[in-house]
């Protein structure tokens, strides 16, 4: 049982939030994917730079280099998971009403979600 002159609100008890709950997972996981955008990035535009010199048989057989799909396959599932956790506190910071914050996280998780699967089949569908 919690002490009554707890600082944290009853919702906040039902729920189960508190200091260092979601709030530093969520934290370290956008400076992980933060990180790891950087060289996925750099290695994506190097392969984009090279692609821009072939004919567009050598770009597919490119892409049909497992190693090349393989690192756009990355690329796509780190930054819209990168993407998805920064719009989440965008939206956290910046709407106050509870039920219209739920409801935009939700729409934006899912939005990304099919852009993700879209770009993901586009490269599978290439590279095989």
């Amino acid at each position: 049982m919690r002490h009554k002159n707890s600082m944290q609100t009853p919702l906040a008890r039902v729920r189960g939030l508190g200091s260092a709950k979601s709030g530093l997972h969520h934290w370290w996981h956008q400076r992980l994917t933060a990180l790891a955008m950087v060289p996925l990035m750099l290695a994506s535009l190097a392969l984009v730079a090279t692609m821009g010199s072939l004919d567009y048989q050598g770009a597919m057989a490119l892409m049909a280099n497992p190693f090349a799909a393989a690192l756009l396959l990355l690329l796509v599932v780190v930054g819209f998971y990168h993407a998805a956790l920064g719009l989440q506190v965008v939206i956290e910071d910046y709407v106050s009403a509870e039920g219209t914050r739920l409801a935009l996280i939700l729409i934006v998780k899912m939005c990304l979600f099919a852009l993700a699967i879209v770009t993901l089949l586009s490269i599978l569908k290439v590279a095989i």
